[in-house]
């Protein structure tokens, strides 16, 4: 064989082993494919003819009362609004400038931003254009563009704006509940989305439903709230805070023989719809529920709480009586009443009608430490109400081995002790109610999805006092409307009771209270022979006024009013 065969030889063997290794590294990728990776293409070919779709739940309703003749008529203060969002994915997108410039009118923007915006290969981005109406989803789904997405969502809408905002609260841009009804029950609330699985041909028609889960709409909930009487009291607050210059306020009415609050409403309150605003301008201060959040020294106000516990326990009695100069001296400090005024001779009413703090100082040291803080325990005033709404404190209460003689005094006229409006209000529906410490509540029914109702049934916490002291210092709080600083208060037609207090407000950074600035409050119930409903309103640091009797108290007599005429709409007895 010359050298030219063998060259040709070299070439066939090389040739034939060429394609016979080609051969076999087919073979491995086909076995590869088709055995060892089959399970994979099989799941991706299903994934293909599969298709799965989100079904949104709603969201529970939040209703007022609406009527008080008629307790099943109501008032939508939060709902859902059905509206949608564009999604586009850009690597699903052929034409970019073409989609561009269709989806524009619809997106409120140019061509050139939303090409700007997809001219990428991303299988994500934010939605281009939210709260879409019914008519330009139809519109958008028409076009057939491949990539893009009209898909549906839920938008919180809150009617009546910034009235009884602190109430409700707010859904944030995630869809989560914060503050008020909202963040207490949002979990029940949200309900449950559901899934609808299926298979579609090789058009993306739907041939088949494999499954499918229904959402789960979230529960509603009718508050006690009624929409006329919190209007009302919106409106007398925002003009009591105005008239007076004061810095905030507050009022909150409750039926006494259920707990359940009928009115509860702040100034300055916040727009539930405008939620990110008042965020982005740092006032998230406004989302807190002032009723159930903040703390102060109750000044006056607090006096009867003292007396109940000194008539109960048997310490006093409704004759127990002393001589009072203008101060007393305890512990080294000198304790003022209000204008360095002498009482004199005075028993336990006159010490409430005249607010004599000398006097108080006396029925303080009659009852005791010991019996003080237990009657303070018994009023709630050591723990939270349980109100089902998000954020409640609770009040300061110095440990008894701390008083001294000096805390004893000045706790008995409501200075070194700190509570919650929502404690004082219900501390006074408390001896409204014969004694009887009902739980605060804030929804009356609840309504699930599939229609049914459920009352929510009123929760009595404990007896606090005797009905006979109960009767005794409801007397007494008659005469401070009747005869006392609290005549203002007065409802014609009706006996009312009540107590004014003007407090001090400390210091933040040093011991003492802020020089020139006070708290006005005004807290009783009417009518006071037949008690219905508790009442409280609370000014902060007013300016046109010096005392209680002159801002708060002309307030919760137009209140008490409107209440007694209009919502319980009870006859005058005097």
């Amino acid at each position: 064989m010359n050298s030219r065969d063998e060259n040709i030889t070299l070439r066939i063997k090389f040739i034939t082993f060429f394609f016979l290794f080609l051969s076999l590294v087919l073979i491995i990728r086909l076995f590869q494919k088709q055995v060892l990776e089959s399970r994979n293409y099989l799941v991706q070919a299903k994934s293909q003819q599969q298709f799965s779709k989100i079904e949104l739940a709603q969201r529970g309703k939040i209703y007022f009362h609406d009527s008080a003749d008629d307790l099943t008529k109501s008032y939508a203060m939060a709902y859902d609004i059905k509206n949608f969002s564009i999604f586009v994915v850009p690597k699903n997108v052929k034409d970019k400038h073409s989609v561009a410039s269709k989806l524009a009118p619809f997106a409120g923007t140019s061509e050139m931003i939303i090409y700007d915006q997809i001219n990428n290969d991303k299988t994500y981005l934010p939605a281009l254009k939210k709260g879409l109406s019914y008519d330009d989803a139809d519109k958008i789904e028409a076009l057939e563009l491949p990539g893009v997405y009209v898909l549906p969502e839920y938008k919180r809408y809150y009617p009546e704006g910034d009235f009884s905002g602190q109430i409700l609260g707010f859904v944030d841009g995630e869809g989560n509940g914060k503050y008020g009804l909202e963040g207490f029950y949002d979990k029940e609330l949200k309900g449950s989305s559901g899934k609808i699985t299926g298979e579609k041909d090789t058009l993306g028609r739907v041939i088949s439903l494999l499954s499918e889960e229904a959402p789960r709409d979230g529960t509603s909930y009718l508050l006690s709230v009624d929409r006329s009487v919190n209007f009302y009291m919106y409106q007398a607050l925002k003009e009591a805070v105005e008239s007076y210059q004061a810095e905030s306020g507050l009022a909150v009415a409750v039926d006494i023989k259920t707990g359940k609050i009928i009115g509860m409403v702040s100034v300055p309150t916040f727009d539930p719809n405008k939620f990110q605003d008042y965020a982005n301008a740092g006032q998230q201060e406004l989302f807190k529920n002032p009723t159930i959040a903040n703390t102060y020294e109750p000044g006056s106000i607090f006096k009867p709480i003292i007396v109940a516990s000194g008539l109960d326990s048997g310490k006093i009695t409704p004759d127990s009586a002393s001589t009072f100069g203008a101060t007393v001296t305890v512990q080294g400090y000198t304790i003022h009443t209000a204008e360095d005024k002498a009482f004199g001779h005075e028993n336990i009413g006159d010490i409430l009608k005249h607010s004599d703090n000398v006097g108080m100082v006396w029925v303080g040291s009659q009852i005791g430490s010991p019996t003080i803080y237990d009657y303070l325990s018994k009023f709630s005033l050591s723990e939270k109400t349980g109100i089902d709404l998000t954020g409640e404190n609770i009040g300061i209460i110095q440990p008894l081995k701390d008083w001294g003689e000096i805390g004893r005094a000045t706790i008995s006229f409501g200075q070194g002790i700190s509570v919650t409006p929502i404690q004082l209000a219900m501390a006074y529906a408390a001896i409204a109610d014969k004694g009887i410490m009902m739980k605060p509540q804030i929804v009356d029914k609840i309504i699930q999805n599939d229609g049914k109702v459920a009352d929510i049934e009123p929760v009595e916490v404990r007896r606090v006092i005797s009905e006979n002291t109960a009767s005794d210092l409801t007397k007494m709080l008659i005469g401070v409307v009747e005869e006392g600083y609290g005549k203002k208060a007065g409802v014609p037609g009706f006996w009312v009771a009540g107590k004014t207090g003007t407090a001090q407000i400390p210091n933040q950074d040093k011991p003492g209270y802020q020089e020139g600035v006070f708290i006005h409050s005004f807290a009783g119930f009417a009518p006071a022979n037949d008690p219905r409903f508790a009442l409280l309103v609370k000014l902060d640091k007013p300016k046109n006024a010096k005392f209680a009797e002159s801002s708060v108290a002309p307030v919760f007599g137009n209140i008490a009013s409107y209440l007694l005429n209009y919502y319980y709409r009870i006859a005058p007895s005097r």
